[in-house]
């Protein structure tokens, strides 16, 4: 019968099982969940850019990390607003909007995107070195019926401005990566109410702009650099309660009501773009080209 050998004090002790690494293709960060939301998805755009891993492609990141800024970090939220996100650009088809022609009757002069750079080379190198705008024009709407009785239509054509402002971003192109605190690539907005005619009973006006609100802040989130409402009837009022259902309070701050659209310029002193006030249109302050020179909106006929 053999001896049992007593145990040797010096013989190594068997080591506790360590974790595994994560693999390769699991999320281990909030980008990469939301990334991971994106691979589940059949539509892989979003403003242009083809989704990619955004540990290696820095326009992902951008995307990505605007959902995560939209909803303060909280991954399940940006998760699920990434994914409201593309299924509305696969059933929409946003890119394609921008090619279409609306109704001349309809829409002509209401909307239009103006770039403002310090110079075309130092706006490749630095998003900060441009400014975009886009321009709602209201006040010329000449009827009610024939702009906003078309709900679907309406927004098809409100979503195309949009596109365009956002296509002038580069965000396909860009090179720098955005943080929570740091996010240059984003819109100023102008809401003109100048010589406006219709009132806030207006079941189509009331349809047209809790409907854009509501898309607007479920799929372009954290492009709004700044709002401004001018020349303001008080009566528009009502606009601020349709928002203030459907948007951030952190987003409401951006929002400018101005009695006198000629103030516009004074307001963007600060802008790395020298004389930016200057280059708007003289009946908003500058000393620009009205906004059918300078500007450009969807197509009409």
């Amino acid at each position: 019968m053999a001896e049992t050998q007593p145990p040797n004090p010096e013989a190594p002790k068997p080591e506790a099982p360590k974790p595994e690494a994560p693999k390769p293709d699991e999320p281990t960060t909030p980008i990469q969940e939301l990334w991971k939301t994106v691979q589940a998805q059949s539509h892989p755009e979003i403003w242009g850019v083809t989704l990619a891993d955004p540990s290696t492609h820095i326009p992902s990141q951008i995307v990505l990390q605007k959902y995560l800024n939209a909803n303060d970090g909280d991954v399940v939220k940006a998760k699920d607003q990434l994914t409201k996100t593309l299924e509305w650009r696969a059933k929409l088809q946003p890119l394609e909007l921008i090619k279409k022609s609306f109704s001349k009757t309809k829409f002509e002069g209401l909307g239009y995107v103006t770039k403002y750079v310090a110079d075309e080379k130092a706006a490749e190198d630095d998003p900060e070195a441009r400014e975009i705008f886009t321009w709602n024009i209201y006040g010329g709407v000449k009827s009610i019926e024939e702009t906003f009785g078309n709900l679907e239509e309406f927004i098809a054509w409100r979503v195309a401005l949009m596109e365009l402002a956002v296509r002038e971003l580069s965000l396909p192109t860009a090179t720098k990566p955005i943080t929570a605190d740091w996010d240059p690539y984003k819109i100023f907005q102008v809401h003109d109410y100048k010589s406006i005619s219709f009132l806030r009973q207006s079941p189509q006006v009331k349809a047209a702009s809790t409907e854009t609100i509501r898309v607007f802040a479920m799929a372009y989130p954290e492009l709004l650099k700044e709002k401004f409402f001018v020349n303001v009837p008080a009566i528009m009022g009502f606009m601020y309660g349709l928002m203030k259902l459907f948007v951030a309070p952190k987003t409401i701050k951006k929002f400018h009501p101005m009695s006198n659209g000629a103030n516009l310029a004074k307001e963007f002193t600060d802008s790395k773009v020298p004389g930016l006030g200057e280059k708007l249109p003289a009946e908003y302050g500058g000393k620009g080209a009205d906004l059918k020179a300078q500007g450009k909106g969807p197509s009409v006929e």
